[in-house]
């Protein structure tokens, strides 16, 4: 568990930061994240979040290819929070003064393991704990939400994750927004055209680790009667036990479609060129799975 116990004071600091131009009710605050065992390397890939009293984002983002971030942010008391893909949180508070400059000095990220991968072998997508859901934007402001409520998948998982592969049907007249109206829409010619092409069809065979717990899950999306490779961004949540006592595993993935890569490019326009479909459709699973049933 990592803290700085009491509030980090600002203190002011020689070098190049003391030319930089502060306003008069702002401070500098500064710090850099390190491996846990390896103090003298950086953590590139942490991001953090500088939240005030009340829970609000001041600012968040990056760090440089050192694993340094410097910020200018107005004086105050805050929350600091770093996190990183494999790697235990970081939080505190932290004070920075009125044209001060907050040094938080070397700050270090502990690794975690990852959750442990389902055994090698066949496993089938469980729909009653699963979900794939879609969000499409609206007249340019509002975003539509809605869902497949048919579908059936199976993974087999391999010896080396990298060599698994997944495979998932969906039922393209279950689509779901909760309005009748326009789900008979979507499932016209004008979309999907569910009566021509009654599934989608996913089958992904390239895994990549991503560190951590995230994996890129890479294969051929069948819509719309066109195929295209697509990526899901997935994140591996772990094993567990359902109610009667069965194994499962966990996880979340989201991917980016362009309806035109499809086909699916019927458009109406409002005043001023704002379209009433967006051009790109988000895609989100929440998917359990569990061992293939024997015979």
């Amino acid at each position: 568990m990592f803290g700085f116990g009491a509030k980090r004071r600002a203190r002011q600091a020689a070098g190049p930061l003391s030319t930089v131009e502060v306003p008069p009710t702002a401070g500098v605050l500064s710090g850099r994240i390190v491996d846990g065992e390896q103090r003298d390397e950086p953590v590139r890939h942490a991001e953090f979040t500088l939240s005030d009293s009340l829970g609000r984002t001041v600012i968040e983002g990056g760090l440089d290819p050192y694993g340094s971030f410097v910020a200018t942010v107005p004086a105050g008391e805050y929350r600091f929070a770093v996190s990183a893909d494999g790697r235990r949180p970081f939080r505190s508070s932290v004070a920075v003064d009125e044209g001060g400059h907050t040094d938080l000095g070397d700050l270090p990220l502990d690794s975690v393991q990852p959750p442990m991968l389902p055994a090698p072998g066949d496993w089938d997508v469980e729909p009653a704990h699963s979900s794939i859901a879609f969000t499409a934007r609206h007249i340019g402001l509002a975003r539509v939400h809605g869902r497949f409520n048919v579908f059936a998948g199976a993974v087999r998982i391999a010896e080396r994750m990298e060599e698994s592969a997944l495979h998932v049907v969906i039922d393209a007249a279950s689509i779901d927004t909760n309005v009748p109206a326009r789900d008979k829409h979507l499932r016209s010619p004008d979309f999907l055209d569910a009566a021509r092409f009654p599934t989608l069809e996913f089958y992904g065979d390239r895994f990549a680790h991503r560190g951590g717990s995230h994996w890129a899950v890479t294969g051929a999306l069948s819509l719309h009667g066109v195929t295209r490779t697509v990526t899901l961004e997935t994140e591996y949540l772990g094993l567990g036990h359902g109610m009667e006592g069965e194994t499962r595993a966990a996880c979340r993935a989201v991917t980016e479609l362009h309806r035109d890569d499809f086909t699916v490019s019927w458009q109406t326009m409002l005043a001023k060129g704002i379209a009433v479909v967006g051009p790109s459709i988000t895609i989100e699973l929440d998917i359990q799975i569990v061992p293939k049933a024997v015979g």
